[in-house]
């Protein structure tokens, strides 16, 4: 399960191949897969771990939610300076402010840096323990300082917490903020909304909720509400469907 050593990344790969998130001296085997969780949902593949409490561990396959591959290929190390062994530059994650931190950076500022970085070689990303974070020695071992902004009078997050944002982070500087859309089926015609607009005049006044001599701006309003929805065809014919219902119902009243 735990490999000696890491392959070289393929250059020609994507920069988050080159990413390491580096967990140091975590206590709960728990967040070690809810972390390697946070880091396959956001393409990110490199886990190390530097001297874990516990590990492998049933529960950290448990919360890591079917991303197992992420914990196989694992590397445990000793030392933090083993972690960052062929690294060409390193961010340590930290909440609370150091006096010799050197340049910090907000963590979206920063995952625009590591992907710049990636581009030439490893990056790695550096959390701390649950107690306490980095050690001001491991945090000095980074090339730079990142945080996360937060209330500033409750401003620790969980380990995976803090790599999911971490790694929401990275994914959006390295793809962009787009998401999915939902389908678009074919829009309605203009004589297809004029004859729903008709409809509706007609049906409407037979309900006695428009007084033809009175229209004020009803009619109006409700072109304008066509129109802002974007109606589709199906949508249209739908509309059509439910006015004819109430023409028919309101019929059957007239003829009792």
């Amino acid at each position: 399960m735990i490999a000696s050593n890491a392959a070289p990344a393929s250059r020609d790969s994507s920069p988050l191949d080159r990413i390491r998130i580096v967990l140091v001296s975590t206590s709960h085997p728990g967040n070690i897969g809810s972390a390697a969780r946070a880091m396959l949902t956001m393409a990110l593949s490199q886990m190390v771990l530097v001297a874990p409490r516990r590990f492998p561990d049933p529960e950290a396959d448990a919360l890591s939610a079917g991303a197992t591959t992420v914990l196989e290929r694992a590397r445990v190390v000793a030392t933090l300076d083993e972690a960052l062994a062929g690294t060409v530059y390193s961010i340590g994650l930290s909440a609370r402010p150091r006096a010799f931190a050197g340049q910090v950076m907000p963590i979206r500022e920063a995952a625009g840096v590591a992907l710049s970085r990636a581009r030439q070689g490893e990056v790695a990303l550096v959390f701390g323990g649950e107690m306490s974070g980095l050690s001001n020695d491991e945090l000095a071992r980074c090339s730079t300082v990142a945080t996360i902004p937060a209330n500033a009078g409750y401003a620790s997050l969980n380990l995976a917490a803090a790599v999911q944002v971490a790694a929401y982070e990275l994914f959006v500087a390295a793809n962009g903020g787009g998401v999915w859309r939902a389908p678009r089926f074919a829009g309605a015609t203009h004589d297809e909304i004029e004859a729903l607009h008709a409809h509706a005049a007609r049906t409407l006044t037979a309900l006695r909720f428009l007084d033809p001599r009175l229209p004020r701006r009803l009619l109006p309003r409700l072109r304008r509400l066509f129109a802002r929805a974007g109606l589709e065809r199906e949508e249209v014919n739908i509309l059509r469907g439910v006015l004819a219902r109430v023409d028919e119902v309101l019929d059957g009243d007239t003829r009792r």
